[in-house]
């Protein structure tokens, strides 16, 4: 750096020789150095002190002149500047400056753009990956990232050492892309193509679970949403509606209460008697003889109402949610945004052929008693209220037939999901809701509903209207407390008259 008059500066890419310094650069060399790159070698000697503030303020400076001694340019060599003057004009004077000399030696300018420079300064503040890197960005969903990591990462270190690459998994649930890095784009295409083989088989397994659903609202009816709240109470045996919130939390409060009378009682008993006897002089003596024997009723063990469910293997997180009442059409698989966005897509798509199929007349379903799916009353996985159309028309079946075909044909429906016959049901109770304590995984789960089918076998849940079908998204819940809903295409509500 040049500590001039006019404080001007000399990057470090100039080379200068044998020159002596006086100041004012000149605008002719003011392009050629946006043009040129120039490199330097500096060497600064001579410094002196510094002058004084009342030196500066006696100093006048002038415009800075740039005065080239000698140029050369040629198409095939490059410009060459040498003994290189620097002055500084102040009216007619000249001035020294005596701050510093330097020292150059064969300054040279070569015809590479001057940014080639800025962008070198920038790539040290900035660095970037190089050009040999190659990066994929894969959008596989968050529901089957565990699949890629595999148990303590194992899956994700195999394909890592296989392919050379590195494989960024998301820290947030609400990322759903996986970043592959490699130094080749096979090497990257390899690790994707294997990824992608480990979620199609994941898929097709237990393991990862369905996540949507089409639906038939059945609890936009409060009537309907009332009889199921009555139904789970009566079974539970809570009278109050709002106490049924959390059975877990609700014991037989009239034995706690009895239990801790009794134990104040015995309490203060034993005190009056410490009081009596405190003095050693006195002494009292009690005639047994006299005192009437009392015989009580045995008490009621506590917590009877809940035992006896709990031998029935019955407790409130089996029974469905009144808010979420519902009918399935058909059971999804939909693990990243491209599917939900197809099947979003799909559902719009089909909407007048389902109308068609409606005969665009309203449609209505009676909920008649109860049924049990897969197992015996004793031994129930599923209890569910059977649908029966009115009219017997099977327009309801055909408007099913519509939207899982349009869902097959997008590619939307596993395999073993399409052999399914479909029997529309209204499920009440499903073992598999069950909470599990901990980590303790159960095979097959079931409870008794032989009590449940004597007591609600015959019950008439009603007559409704099929307002609506949705594409549902399990363990997501929408204000209303109904699943939340992707997207939906109406049924018929009015007459049509021609």
């Amino acid at each position: 750096m040049l500590a001039c008059k006019s404080r001007f500066r000399v990057d470090r890419l100039l080379k200068l020789t044998n020159t002596y310094v006086k100041s004012k650069p000149v605008n002719y060399f003011q392009g050629l150095y946006l043009n040129k790159k120039l490199s330097l070698d500096l060497r600064i000697g001579g410094v002196k002190d510094k002058p004084s503030t009342m030196d500066k303020k006696k100093r006048r400076i002038g415009t800075p002149v740039w005065k080239p001694v000698c140029t050369q340019a040629s198409s095939l060599e490059e410009p060459v500047v040498k003994d290189v003057g620097v002055e500084s004009e102040i009216g007619s004077q000249m001035q020294e400056v005596n701050e510093s000399t330097i020292e150059v030696m064969d300054a040279t300018v070569t015809p590479k753009a001057f940014e080639d420079d800025i962008e070198d300064e920038a790539s040290k503040e900035n660095p970037v990956l190089s050009a040999a890197k190659h990066s994929l960005s894969v959008e596989v969903g968050a529901s089957v990232i565990r699949f890629v990591r595999g148990k303590d990462g194992s899956t994700k270190e195999k394909i890592e050492k296989e392919t050379g690459v590195q494989i960024i998994l998301p820290s947030s649930k609400q990322e759903d892309a996986i970043i592959i890095e490699g130094t080749s784009a096979v090497s990257v295409a390899k690790a994707s193509k294997e990824i992608q083989h480990i979620i199609n088989e994941a898929v097709k397994t237990p393991s990862l679970d369905y996540s949507h659903f089409v639906s038939l609202p059945l609890a936009i009816h409060p009537e309907l949403v009332a009889k199921l709240v009555n139904f789970q109470n009566s079974i539970l045996g809570i009278s109050d509606a709002n106490a049924g919130e959390n059975l877990e939390g609700n014991s037989d409060g009239d034995g706690y209460e009895g239990d801790a009378q009794d134990e104040q009682l015995d309490k203060g008993s034993a005190m009056a008697v410490e009081r009596k006897v405190a003095n050693d002089r006195e002494s009292v003596k009690v005639d047994v003889r006299g005192i009437p024997l009392v015989s009580y009723a045995p008490k009621e063990p506590k917590d009877s109402k809940s035992s006896s469910l709990s031998d029935l293997r019955i407790e409130k997180s089996i029974f469905i949610k009144p808010k979420t009442f519902h009918l399935t059409v058909l059971m999804l698989k939909l693990w990243n945004k491209e599917r939900v966005n197809l099947a979003t897509e799909v559902l719009k798509s089909i909407s007048p052929k389902v109308m068609d199929a409606l005969d665009n007349r309203p449609l209505f379903v009676r909920l008649k008693g109860l049924d049990c799916m897969r197992g015996s009353l004793d031994k129930a996985c599923v209890v569910y209220a059977p649908v029966e159309e009115i009219g017997s028309e099977n327009r309801l079946s055909r408007a099913c037939q519509v939207i899982i075909d349009a869902f097959v044909e997008a590619g939307l429906v596993l395999e073993r999901d399409i052999r399914h016959e479909l029997k529309l049901h209204a499920t009440v109770m499903n073992a598999k809701h069950r909470k599990r304590r901990g980590n303790r995984k159960v095979k097959s789960d079931f409870f008794n509903a032989c009590g449940i089918f004597k007591q609600f076998g015959s019950e008439e849940w009603g007559e409704y209207l099929i307002r609506e079908a949705h594409l549902s998204q399990r363990f997501k819940y929408d204000e209303n407390g109904y699943y939340h809903c992707c997207a939906s295409i109406p049924f018929p509500e009015n007459m049509q008259v021609d």
